[in-house]
């Protein structure tokens, strides 16, 4: 599976999403960030997705913008479809398809979605399934499915990095840690209505941008109004951020970015401090154990005694509004500087899907009444 292509001309892009909660009243979210040309939106449809590429018969609708069929996306801009009736399920898939005419450089990219994706030439937004279609493994220029809800329901924003986009769980099993919560709390009647918004970008920091690679994202402090704050409905966040922030920096990788804890409690503070200026609730979650990981330089016996104290810090300050234990959750009872082996993908930074699970199952719903 490829990773998202720059460009696009005369193809239909066919996105594979999976919703938290269901509903009868959707709208789209296509985004352009940090696309430095406009972007036109040749024709988009919306269907329940089969199986692979295909949709369920009978399911597929027109989008449109603000009564149109068609938009042009300026740099750096958002855009929402007019909201349509389709019965969607619960933890259930939909297939969004985007025709771009003209060449366009893909924009609002996640690069490493967990999930396949399809694309094929020419406009086949209503066709049944894509003929021979190439897949890549991101989103490109979908950014969001808003599905309406009651007056009672309220959105939670998973926010982090790697960890909480899933890396290294199974592709197109649904298997992150925001998915597992998900579930448990549609499940649980003890709880309000809650979609589970998954804001995770891979190699995320708190407090650096990424220099040349920009599938890192821009800092958790850049994004957090366009990722968190301007999110319909948000009401409370996990915040698991602080990793890369110690791994990425040192003499292999970003030599003049080496942070501490206190740098990295700095950063979380501001979080916390602009969620409560909205009136949201925020949890922190203590950072995983990352001893072993094999890319050059990114762990050393003083990263993680600042790991240590980022974590000690989150129990004890009371900054946060709750504090979820991930780095209990998966730890190796023998050897807690390392990721128990039943739950490591292998890499000893991140979960496999047993991990996750676990990450997910130590969460106190109760949180969210």
């Amino acid at each position: 599976m490829k990773k998202a292509k720059l460009t696009f001309a005369n193809e239909t892009l066919r996105e594979i999403v999976h919703v938290s909660v269901g509903g009868a009243l959707i709208r789209v979210r296509l985004s352009n960030a940090y696309g430095k040309e406009a972007v036109e939106i040749g024709a988009a449809h919306i269907a329940l997705r089969a199986q692979g590429a295909a949709i369920i018969p009978g399911s597929d609708q027109t989008l449109t913008f603000s009564g149109q069929s068609s938009i042009t996306i300026p740099p750096n801009a958002l855009v929402l479809s007019d909201p349509i009736s389709l019965k969607v399920a619960p933890s259930s898939d939909l297939a969004i398809s985007i025709f771009l005419p003209k060449p366009s450089i893909g924009a609002g990219i996640h690069y490493s979605a967990q999930q396949t994706n399809y694309l094929a030439a020419g406009d086949l937004t209503s066709a049944p399934t894509l003929p021979n279609p190439s897949t890549l493994s991101s989103w490109v220029f979908l950014t969001g499915v808003d599905i309406a809800a009651p007056q009672s329901a309220s959105t939670l924003v998973a926010f982090g990095d790697s960890i909480t986009d899933g890396a290294r769980s199974t592709d197109d099993s649904n298997h992150r840690w925001p998915n597992f919560l998900a579930d448990r709390l549609l499940g649980h009647t003890g709880s309000m209505l809650i979609g589970v918004l998954d804001e995770g970008i891979g190699g995320n920091r708190i407090l650096h941008d990424p220099n040349s690679n920009i599938e890192f994202g821009v800092s958790a402090l850049a994004r957090f109004d366009r990722d968190v704050l301007a999110q319909p409905g948000v009401k409370y966040v996990i915040v698991l951020e602080g990793i890369n922030d110690l791994g990425h920096a040192g003499p292999n990788l970003f030599p003049n970015e080496q942070v501490g804890a206190k740098d990295i409690i700095v950063g979380l503070k501001q979080l916390i401090e602009r969620a409560h200026e909205k009136g949201l609730k925020i949890y922190g979650a203590t950072l995983t154990p990352f001893a072993g990981v094999p890319f050059a330089g990114y762990f050393s016996e003083q990263k993680e005694v600042e790991r240590k104290a980022v974590n000690k810090w989150i129990r004890t300050s009371r900054a946060f509004d709750a504090v979820i234990d991930f780095e209990k959750a998966i730890e190796d009872p023998a050897n807690p500087d390392h990721i128990a082996p039943a739950y490591d993908s292998g890499d000893h930074l991140h979960p496999k899907d047993e991990g996750y699970k676990a990450m997910a199952d130590s969460i106190d719903l109760s949180l969210f009444q």
